[in-house]
């Protein structure tokens, strides 16, 4: 993660999301829970002092409530801390976040301001939909899957709708910041059309 991070902000990119835990993840063994929720804390009593140094903000999203307060003190403690009003970067962090749980908690929010007369059925629109996603991120625009694996994995549904998707066969812990900049330079060449003619 340092690495791919410190190649965003060389590279001048605005916002990088990264998925540290799904919604499905608690279905692992507890120990490997357990594991994951020590290296979050120890990640971000690791990397802080030197997001702030390179202007990198953090944001976690997801359910990350469900982590306990040990988690959430230092999610807290992690966002004041990086909390920079001209960033060089966004850094966001998907942890207890699944896409479709995500539409879910939009529906039902949603429907409850309906219900409740706040809005009208006829006022929600793509805007409503990205106000109250989880994810701070309206669109990707490129979706980079590592793993070998061809899916998607339940990340970011609504926001990948146009994402340029890459499929890499490294595992996470080998992706460099090599491979990253292939992804970035692919990208590049790319001729997005968004469902218009060129």
């Amino acid at each position: 993660v340092k690495d791919i991070v410190e190649e965003s902000v060389k590279q001048d990119l605005s916002s990088l999301t990264i998925y540290a835990f799904s919604t499905e993840n608690w279905k692992r063994p507890k120990a490997e829970v357990t594991a994951i929720k020590k290296l979050v804390i120890d990640a971000i009593n690791d990397q802080v002092p030197e997001l702030k140094e390179q202007r990198v903000r953090l944001k976690f999203f997801g359910h990350t409530y469900d982590f306990g307060k040990k988690v959430i003190d230092k999610i807290d403690y992690a966002e004041q801390e990086t909390h920079i009003k001209k960033s060089k970067l966004d850094l966001n962090v998907a942890l207890g976040y699944g896409g479709k749980q995500d539409i879910v908690d939009i529906v039902k929010s949603l429907s409850r301001k309906v219900k409740e007369k706040r809005i009208t059925l006829n006022e929600i629109n793509e805007a409503c939909i990205h106000n109250e996603s989880a994810a701070p991120v309206k669109e990707i625009d490129l979706l980079i899957r590592t793993g070998g694996d061809k899916r998607i994995s339940n990340f970011l549904l609504y926001q990948i709708a146009y994402a340029e998707i890459m499929f890499v066969d490294k595992y996470w812990p080998e992706f460099s910041a090599r491979d990253f900049k292939k992804c970035l330079n692919n990208f590049k060449k790319v001729k997005r059309r968004f469902g218009k003619r060129i």
